[in-house]
């Protein structure tokens, strides 16, 4: 049986796979896309090297007689005109332009890369190459798109007249009819080949682009370093959002229900309400306008202290004023623990409280904090509410909890015990010295 790629004839099986191969090759270049966009940037090469053309050719001579006459004309025109292409070539603007050149019309192949000034003469040397490799392939590969589709055009005549009008005066005798048919096929092989070789140096010059600019090991590192930084900034802010403005907007809820409940009939409880609303929603702008603040990187907002555990009783009260009856024993200097423990150890306490006026309801709560020598410990207990979910994964709020703790190396428990939901959170309580 013979296979599919081959072809049987008197003389036995011949394979013609590899010329199926090449035509797709030759033909797909035509249609791809990609050769389209390589041409572009080729064709930017070629217009970027006329103003240095002109300057070899024409500007030197008028001012360098020496290089007037045609044999120094070249030598000394081509040398001129290829220092200060590579003069320029250091140029940042010149940078900024091949960067986006190779970004928009060769698929990016260097996406970390950044363009523009740069202190690094490695980078400037890398970047020099490229651009004067650019030019030169690209003026190469704009003057063969001028002659070879122009040849081809003018051929087309030659088998019907005889002449071929290229090459002197008069032109190129060629004969009539059919015999003359191999110049216009001639030419047509020539102009799809020059499809392969777009095709091939747009290839070859993404290649060089990938090796040139692509960013050394130490400063990759480096980068992705800051986008380590910059993410553990954001989710910092997020926990700072969720548990600060959410903390006080559920405050906010419960109390504004409860002042709506009891406005004709306890209208002195309803006003206690209301000041506790207007209480949380004082404290949830001043932290939304904390946490702005640094995400504007605003000085003043980012020197202002967060709050810390001696801000605790005020949290215990703010609780309570929504209707929980929240039973709150301290053990320990709370002054003498580290300021970001403190910080942390605030955040932690606030979610847990949030999370059960949201899932208890008004509960009795237990928190008890014990500041030690070398550990801070924190347990919030609270009944499970009649409308209570046991969430076995958690929610963002217990996630949020285990992120702080994890970042402070410290431990936590957070789950069913009997009737009861309890959180338990142990950290380092370090020094004063230990935190910022």
């Amino acid at each position: 049986m013979t296979p599919p790629n081959q072809a049987v004839d008197s003389g036995g099986t011949l394979p013609i796979c590899e010329d199926r191969t090449m035509w797709r090759r030759v033909l797909g270049s035509v249609v791809s896309r990609t050769t389209y966009r390589r041409w572009t940037y080729l064709i930017l090469g070629g217009a970027l090297l006329v103003p240095y053309a002109l300057f070899g050719a024409v500007l030197l001579p008028s001012v360098v007689p020496q290089a007037a006459s045609p044999p120094a004309a070249f030598v000394i025109g081509g040398t001129a005109a290829l220092v200060v292409l590579v003069a320029t070539s250091f140029l940042p603007a010149v940078r900024v332009l091949e960067g986006t050149a190779v970004r928009e019309l060769l698929a990016d192949p260097v996406p970390d890369a950044t363009f523009g000034g740069t202190t690094s003469w490695a980078v400037r040397a890398r970047s020099s190459v490229l651009f004067v490799g650019h030019v030169l392939v690209g003026g190469v590969v704009s003057l063969a798109s001028l002659l070879l589709p122009s040849v081809l055009a003018l051929s087309l005549t030659a088998p019907f007249t005889g002449k071929f009008p290229l090459g002197g005066e008069g032109g190129i005798s060629v004969p009539r009819g059919w015999p003359g048919a191999w110049l216009p096929a001639v030419s047509l092989l020539a102009t799809l080949s020059l499809f392969g070789i777009v095709n091939g140096a747009g290839a070859l010059l993404t290649r060089a682009a990938k090796s040139l600019l692509s960013l050394p090991v130490a400063e990759r590192i480096a980068q992705l370093k800051r986008r380590a930084d910059r993410l553990a900034q954001r989710n910092r802010l997020a926990r700072e959002l969720h548990d600060s403005v959410g903390h006080a907007l559920s405050v906010v809820s419960l109390q504004a229900g409860a002042a709506r409940r009891m406005l004709r009939t306890d209208p002195a409880g309803a006003q206690q309400a209301l000041l506790a609303v207007e209480d949380r929603a004082r404290a949830a702008l001043a932290d939304l306008d904390s946490v702005l603040g640094l995400l504007r990187e605003d000085e003043a907002a980012s020197r202002s202290p967060s709050a810390g555990l001696e801000e605790l009783p005020a949290l215990v009260s703010a609780t309570r004023l929504a209707g929980v009856a929240v039973d709150c024993e301290v053990d320990g200097d709370l002054a003498a623990v580290a300021p970001v423990v403190s910080r942390e150890s605030y955040r932690i306490l606030q979610e847990c409280l949030t999370n059960v006026l949201r899932h208890a309801g008004k509960v009795p709560v237990s928190v008890r904090v014990r500041a030690g020598e070398s550990e801070l410990e924190l347990i919030v207990r609270n009944p499970m509410g009649a409308g209570s979910v046991t969430r076995s994964g958690g929610g963002s709020g217990l996630r949020g909890i285990a992120e702080r703790v994890e970042l402070l190396g410290g431990h936590s428990r957070a789950g069913r015990d009997g009737d009861d939901w309890e959180v338990v959170v142990r950290l380092p309580g370090g020094g004063r010295g230990t935190g910022a």
